[in-house]
């Protein structure tokens, strides 16, 4: 039963990260919003549409995650309770899974993504790619800070669900 406790406070620590997404999403907008309405310059301008873009697209993903983990925890107890063994079989290669696209997704491209834009703000020298640029690269710290600490929990977490396999098969 202390595994289901420990799957459900896993869960419910993702609902709390998640609506930074969200967050994060409507500051973006809220940027478009102004460099739209106040933007004088010619660079101003061309931050609307990428800002709008990056700030629908975290709120996406934000929304996406919230609500797949807020059915999650329903799940967890239902699943627990028809079968605790292969509750936590489910969960470790869920999570095995989620580790390895944080490991290749979050800790290595996203890093790329970041390389590539910082070399088109040197050598592509145009507002519009420039602006797409410098908000491709905000958009991706945002992602590798949430996603970071989404790691940072995942981890743990799935430790404890191999200990707890480790004693269910002995």
């Amino acid at each position: 039963m202390e595994i289901l406790k420990t799957a459900t406070d896993w869960a419910k620590a993702e609902l709390f990260s998640t609506p930074f997404f969200m967050l994060f999403g409507l500051v973006f907008m809220a940027a478009s919003f102004g460099f739209w309405q106040l933007g004088k310059t010619e660079m101003a301008r061309a931050y609307i549409i990428p800002t709008l873009v990056a700030g629908l697209l975290l709120v996406t993903i934000g929304l996406g995650l919230f609500f797949t983990n807020k059915s999650r925890i329903t799940q967890f107890e239902t699943a627990y309770n028809t079968d605790a063994y292969a509750f936590v079989e489910s969960e470790i290669t869920r999570a095995e899974a989620t580790l390895k696209e944080y490991k290749t997704i979050v800790f290595k491209v996203i890093p790329v993504i970041i390389i590539v834009a910082a070399l088109l703000i040197v050598f592509i020298n145009t507002p519009t790619w420039r602006a797409i640029s410098i908000t491709t690269i905000a958009m991706m710290i945002v992602i590798l800070l949430i996603d970071g600490t989404a790691h940072a929990r995942m981890a743990p977490y799935y430790n404890e669900l191999k200990a707890v396999n480790i004693k269910n098969k002995n």
